[in-house]
């Protein structure tokens, strides 16, 4: 058997998330298996490893998976079929044959999303509306920044986790959150370990409303210690998430 990596984009706008699931075939996951099962003649026991499940309307553009294929040398030929018949907002980016050991989600070290937002007191962007969270209200941009130091280094999020059932433990490491402008544009980089489930749109939306003036940046610190999801914000819009990189 051959690993092979694939490193995939996607437009998550009409799909429910990245992990197959059993009552719809509108997954990314779903989509590339059954091109990958057709390209081996096989009969549907072909599975893909991601390393990351994005929720319904998450994007990605360097989202990672592996496959175990039987036969090695066929990286190029394997990436033109999948491109080939797979649909347009799905496009596989590279392939590379690897080691055998090489698990896409347990052998990564750190990932990194942004969130976009249009903060415009006109209108949402027409072209950027399907990709970016729309805010009309002036949001104070230095308060933000203030607000996600308190994020850094290693922090028990369950504040910001919205499986109430998870039973594993929800320490995660932050190591950096950048907040850009261009224009009437916010780009909010989180650089981290490892996200909980809605981690990432949960720490955004908290951080939109310490923007609007409904939060203090130090109420971030009691936030974390309330270990209580209902502590924190609302949960941005899937739309404006990007799962941008991971690391190995």
């Amino acid at each position: 058997m051959a690993n092979y990596r694939l490193t995939i984009a996607y437009d998550g706008s009409r799909y429910n998330g990245w992990q197959k699931q059993g009552n719809t075939d509108k997954t990314i996951q779903g989509k590339i298996e059954a091109v990958i099962n057709a390209y081996e003649g096989a009969d549907g026991s072909i599975e893909i490893n991601g390393a990351g499940r994005t929720d319904a309307g998450v994007h990605a553009k360097g989202q990672i998976a592996n496959v175990q294929l039987s036969k090695s040398g066929c990286a190029n030929r394997l990436r033109e079929y999948l491109n080939e018949y797979l649909p347009e907002d799905i496009r596989i980016l590279q392939v590379e044959e690897v080691a055998e050991r090489f698990h896409a989600r347990l052998s990564a070290k750190g990932k990194h999303y942004r969130y976009s937002i249009c903060n415009s007191p006109v209108s949402a962007d027409v072209f950027g509306r399907k990709y970016e969270e729309y805010i009309k209200d002036k949001l104070d941009v230095d308060r933000m920044r203030e607000a996600t130091e308190y994020f850094l280094g290693e922090h028990d999020f369950s504040s910001f986790c919205s499986n109430k059932h998870m039973k594993k433990s929800k320490v995660r490491t932050i190591t950096k959150i950048d907040i850009s402008v261009l224009g009437d544009k916010l780009e909010i980089d989180f650089y981290g370990d490892g996200f909980l489930y809605n981690m990432v749109r949960i720490m955004t939306g908290t951080l939109i409303e310490v923007g609007l003036g409904k939060r203090n940046p130090s109420d971030m610190r009691g936030i974390l210690e309330a270990k209580d999801r209902q502590a924190a914000g609302a949960t941005a819009a899937a739309k404006g998430l990007c799962l941008m990189e991971v690391y190995y």
